[in-house]
């Protein structure tokens, strides 16, 4: 008897690689099942790409600034009959964004329905039919495929034989899959900037509007009519929260300590081999990019080609600055726009380059946090969209971005910004992809810049290997917080079956 419970102890170890918001909340997952599990993560600290800065006073979020659809954070305390609350906190933002055009428009999207469409209605040329009409769509597309592309595994033959597969299959019409999504919004608006402002939605995944399919469109609907939200304390708390549970309930962390090798012996899990020793286990969950799995840790197994070497999707430069003033016309989320968005895009994903106008996307936390930047200043994370890694010139191209960033900002708000800028930091392609191992320091792994995208994203299992299993941003469902939860929500449902 004592041999049989031992075995099943011993059968009962699992191994996460990686502490980004999927791999905390994987481990948690497991630990619920009565796991004894083991997260190995490279870096000091957990979050991966939900990270920190400090910096002359001023606080930054490093890396994701928007926080939708909460519930999949609280959903992990409460498999501990934990109240979420006593860990992490988040209140409803009743302004989603503000949007800038260098003609003078500005529109500032309320977070409340009727709200957002009567202020659609005073500023662009669109009757409310079309923009209600348009809501309803996105919500339609979003209901009839979350639980299929979102919430299982695309390449198990059990998710195509359900009610909600046949249903979103009967549907498919709807879905908009062969026109791209810039097609979508032209065919539901006339006026070009609210095309604009609902193509920018593709690089939530780090797409193009021009070559992304129109089911993208969905993506708005989980914004503006789901909610977005903003945490108490930062976007760092997500991280810190889930990791605060996670030892509270056992979970074992190794930082500072870099996984180098996953062991198989007949084509079953045994372990792993790390900077500072071995693990044995029959169970390992990978949240290290997809690439880096195969290259660096699966260089004995056949790597599936076709998968890792798919387009990067975008990735970024952002600037951390410290700004020595206040402005009460940008909110928590500023967007402004370029004034040629598609030829934006072209350069991105065809040329691997870098607008001279790009569009700028500001975040300033102090909005909300007002410890986050010193009295009368607030603390500005400015973002612009660029290409994967390819050995661009990076100085260069910085140094030609911050110009044409002032520039855009001087344009639109009539001052001189540069004076203002008490204190810089930045990160490029380089170091996102040496910070987070994520392949050519794509922020979401391969683009959704084709309408099989979606089947084409790694599984969440390899069907090789026993016991091997994959979460986070690179793999199926795709990037983003969101995703990233329920990417582990998919791997914990395989493991159960």
């Amino acid at each position: 008897m004592k041999a049989i419970v031992g075995e099943i102890k011993e059968n009962k170890k699992a191994l996460v690689i990686g502490a980004g918001i999927a791999g905390l909340a994987i481990a948690l997952r497991l630990k619920s099942k009565g796991y004894e599990v083991t997260v190995i993560e490279a870096n000091a600290y957990p979050g991966g790409k939900i990270s920190n800065l400090e910096l002359n006073g001023y606080r930054f979020d490093t890396g994701p600034s928007l926080l939708t659809m909460p519930h999949l954070i609280d959903e992990l305390f409460s498999l501990f009959n934990e109240n979420p609350k006593d860990f992490f906190n988040y209140r409803n933002k009743d302004t989603i964004c503000n949007y800038f055009w260098e003609d003078g428009t500005r529109f500032s999207a309320a977070a409340d329905k009727e709200e957002f469409i009567n202020d659609l209605l005073s500023t662009f040329q669109v009757s409310k039919y079309e923009i209600e009409n348009y809501l309803e769509k996105n919500k339609q597309k979003y209901e009839l495929t979350s639980g299929v592309f979102l919430e299982k595994s695309l390449h198990k033959i059990s998710t195509y034989l359900s009610a909600t597969t046949l249903k979103a299959v009967l549907n498919f019409y709807k879905l908009d899959t062969n026109r791209s999504l810039n097609a979508t919004n032209k065919k539901s608006f006339r006026d070009q900037k609210l095309v604009q402002l609902f193509n920018r939605f593709a690089t939530y995944n780090g797409s193009s509007p021009y070559k992304t399919p129109g089911i993208m469109s969905m993506i708005p609907h989980l914004e503006m009519q789901l909610g977005t939200f903003t945490p108490k304390g930062g976007m760092k708390e997500i991280a810190l929260s889930l990791y605060a549970l996670a030892l509270k309930k056992g979970v074992q962390f190794k930082f500072n300590e870099e996984v180098t090798k996953i062991t198989i012996a007949k084509k079953a899990i045994t372990g792993l081999i790390s900077s500072k020793g071995r693990y044995e286990a029959s169970l390992v969950v990978s949240n290290s990019d997809i690439f880096t799995s195969y290259s660096s840790l699966l260089k004995d197994d056949l790597s599936p080609k076709k998968i890792v070497q798919q387009e990067r999707s975008s990735s970024a430069i952002i600037f951390y600055w410290g700004i020595r003033k206040q402005f009460p016309e940008l909110d928590l989320h500023n967007i402004l726009f370029s004034s040629d968005y598609e030829g934006e895009f072209d350069l991105l994903f065809n040329q691997q380059l870098i607008s001279s106008d790009p569009t700028v996307y500001i975040n300033i936390s102090s909005k909300e946090e007002s410890a986050d930047a010193p009295e009368g200043s607030e603390n500005w994370f400015v973002m612009i969209n660029t290409p994967a890694n390819f050995n661009q010139d990076w100085d260069a191209l910085i140094v030609e971005a911050k110009k044409n960033i002032i520039s855009k900002i001087n344009s639109i708000f009539k001052i001189d910004l540069e004076p203002l800028i008490e204190c810089e930091s930045i990160l490029d392609p380089r170091t996102i992809e040496s910070k987070t191992k994520s392949h050519r320091g794509s922020l979401y792994g391969a683009s959704s810049n084709s309408k099989f995208a979606a089947f084409l994203r790694h599984p969440n299992f390899t069907s090789k290997i026993k016991g091997l299993y994959f979460c986070g941003g690179s793999v199926h469902p795709g990037g983003g917080i969101p995703l990233s939860l329920l990417s582990s929500k998919i791997v914990s449902d395989l493991i159960d079956k």
